[in-house]
């Protein structure tokens, strides 16, 4: 009789609906800026992130991202099929950012020639329609690694002012390698771009990896990959090079979910040594950098702006 009595209890205290909520919204990685994290809800459930409406795949997982300047307290709300509803308020963990500033430079440093305006905006256009797709099959579940390794020479968040004029931060990771230097995908999606020459970005790859989680590859030198085709992580896609506006040879990789810019090292984690490399010898390739610093400069030309959707 106790034993039914207690259980009584339990059953109809205030605390019961929370208990009974809580494997209603379930969040894996950590909130912070630049950071991504993975959803898994009940299935036919809509979500609401910074009261934008997220995707959510038949299995109720869905996926939200923070942006260099998220604010310091993010919300997510869950609309149950039963009606209810589940709300989550995430700390979101503040950055720093390198910021250098460059006085005295000639003003076809700081922007682009007018003639070159039309072409800039095209092709900007271009890119920003190949990261608004919307594939729904979750492709990013193969998870993250490093598209190429060698020394980091330009980390996310970075910011430049020339001539007293804000520039756009930097949104990728800058991997300086020798041109010809393999590229591979990150994780598995299907190719949405392939660009021979942007004058920014120059021979430009983008890859999505489903629900709006996107990846760019920048400053390329050969491509080996067709819009439409599917590739796996660690497939070759392309090789290191310097087109565009860049100064030597390396990769600038991006990632995006839809429009919210993300730090690839976040998903990534610290990068491994080139393959053949003993565990006690350098090798010349740097670890990735610590998130939560942006000191490195970037590897693209100085006083080149960088392009707002690229």
């Amino acid at each position: 009789m106790i034993r039914l009595l207690l259980a009584l209890l339990i059953l109809f205290s205030p605390a019961a609906p929370a208990l009974a909520q809580s494997g209603q919204l379930a969040l894996e990685g950590k909130p912070v800026q630049g950071g991504l994290m993975r959803g898994k809800t009940v299935p036919g459930a809509s979500v609401l992130f910074d009261g934008k409406r997220m995707r959510v795949a038949e299995d109720g997982s869905f996926l939200i991202g923070f942006g260099r300047e998220a604010p310091a307290e993010m919300q997510v709300e869950v609309a149950l099929p039963s009606g209810r509803s589940v709300s989550r308020s995430l700390q979101v963990e503040q950055r720093s950012y390198d910021v250098q500033r460059i006085d005295g430079l000639p003003q076809t440093m700081v922007t682009p020639p007018p003639e070159l305006l039309a072409r800039i905006r095209a092709e900007n256009a271009e890119i920003q329609r190949a990261r608004e797709q919307d594939t729904g099959v979750p492709f990013f579940r193969s998870g993250f690694i490093w598209p190429a390794l060698g020394r980091i020479s330009g980390v996310y968040g970075s910011q430049r002012i020339l001539n007293g004029q804000p520039r756009q931060p930097h949104f990728g990771i800058d991997i300086a390698a020798p041109r010809g230097t393999r590229v591979v995908a990150p994780a598995d999606g299907v190719v949405t771009m392939v660009h021979p020459d942007m004058y920014y970005t120059g021979a430009t790859i983008l890859i999505d990896h489903g629900h709006g989680l996107s990846s760019a590859f920048l400053h390329l030198d050969e491509t080996f990959v067709e819009v439409g085709e599917i590739v796996h992580q660690g497939q070759r896609i392309a090789t290191i090079g310097s087109s565009g506006r860049s100064t030597g040879a390396h990769l600038d990789w991006r990632v995006n979910l839809f429009d919210i810019r993300l730090d690839p090292a976040l998903l990534a984690g610290p990068m491994p040594p080139p393959p053949g490399a003993s565990s006690g010898a350098s090798s010349g390739a740097a670890p990735a950098p610590n998130p939560a610093s942006a000191g490195a400069a970037k590897a693209t030309a100085p006083g080149a702006p960088a392009p707002r959707t690229q």
